[in-house]
């Protein structure tokens, strides 16, 4: 058991001695308190209280005093036993008095526990100080001298430690010198293989660049020659829709003059033939009675058909817009 746990246990024992003290105290001055109020002049009741608390008082002041004399290691003589067992066998008997005046053995016991605990405790507190002090005094004793045994053990440690450092500071500096020799060559192998390095990098940085410089033009030419065949194509297109427009409007001229040099007719033709017909008159921009004497039909009829060709005509440009869109 370490210094700590002796102290822990000083402290336990010290905190139990005090509580059961404090409680004895207590409950005598509980129980005595009446018996002297018996039997003290009704003028003097106030003073009931006190014989109990200066006995108890004596009794606080012999265990604490105990406790520092069996800390520092003293011994109090003949009188502070006298007047433990003293103060004991007076709170003893004002305890129990009363129980006893009356015959009440019962009660003779139950007074007599906190009285007999209290000395019992001083008793038993005192004789574990003295074991604790003692063996803290033992404990402090080996401790010092194992503390001298290990300074000897680390002076003599000490010694040898620096005799090794020394070898070992003579032996390093050889192989610091040996190895700085060492280094000197490596650095010297590594710059060079470094610059080396550094050359073969720089030349095919070189080539990289002169590789994507190459590249980036052919791209450029290729970008260049692309958009010269777009623009081609756009061209060759453009003149073909330009001559397939041409070709239409011609064709559709045509058929609508085909469509138109008939002249009147006394009968209906055909709907679909009708229809070309009424279309090529408002092609030409002809009024619908025009369109009616071509086609056989009725007035009403035609304006119906022209209605839709020029709904048609106005949505077309809308839907070209959409799709642009």
């Amino acid at each position: 058991m370490n210094s700590v746990q002796i102290r822990s246990a000083e402290r336990a024992l010290s905190a139990g001695t005090w509580l059961i003290v404090s409680g004895a105290v207590l409950y005598s001055i509980l129980t005595v308190t009446p018996l002297m109020a018996k039997h003290t002049p009704d003028a003097w009741d106030w003073t009931a209280p006190i014989l109990p608390l200066v006995v108890d008082a004596a009794v606080v002041i012999v265990v604490r005093l105990d406790a520092v004399l069996a800390r520092l290691g003293g011994h109090g003589g003949r009188w502070p036993i006298a007047l433990r067992w003293m103060t004991g066998g007076m709170t003893l008997a004002l305890n129990i008095a009363d129980s006893a005046l009356k015959g009440d053995l019962v009660g003779v016991a139950v007074h007599a526990v906190a009285p007999l605990l209290l000395i019992v405790t001083a008793e038993t507190s005192l004789a574990y100080r003295r074991a604790i002090s003692a063996a803290l005094t033992a404990l402090d004793a080996r401790q010092r001298a194992e503390q001298m045994e290990r300074q000897k053990a680390a002076s003599a440690e000490r010694e040898a430690a620096e005799r090794r450092a020394r070898e070992e500071r003579e032996h390093a500096a050889m192989l610091a010198r040996e190895q700085r020799e060492h280094e000197a060559r490596l650095a010297c192998e590594q710059a060079e293989r470094e610059a080396a390095a550094r050359r073969e990098e720089a030349e095919r940085a070189e080539a990289r660049e002169r590789a994507e410089r190459e590249a980036r033009e052919r791209r450029e030419r290729e970008r260049e020659q692309q958009q010269r065949e777009r623009e081609r194509l756009e061209r060759e297109a453009a003149a073909r829709r330009e001559t397939e427009r041409r070709q239409r409007e011609e064709r559709e001229a045509r058929e609508r003059a085909a469509l138109l040099a008939g002249g009147p007719v006394n009968e209906k033709v055909g709907e679909d033939h009708a229809r070309r017909i009424v279309r090529a008159a408002f092609g030409e921009g002809l009024p619908v009675r025009a369109a009616a004497d071509l086609c056989g039909w009725s007035i009403g009829w035609v304006s119906s058909r022209y209605q839709e060709f020029r709904d048609a005509s106005r949505s077309a440009p809308r839907e070209l817009e959409g799709a642009a869109s």
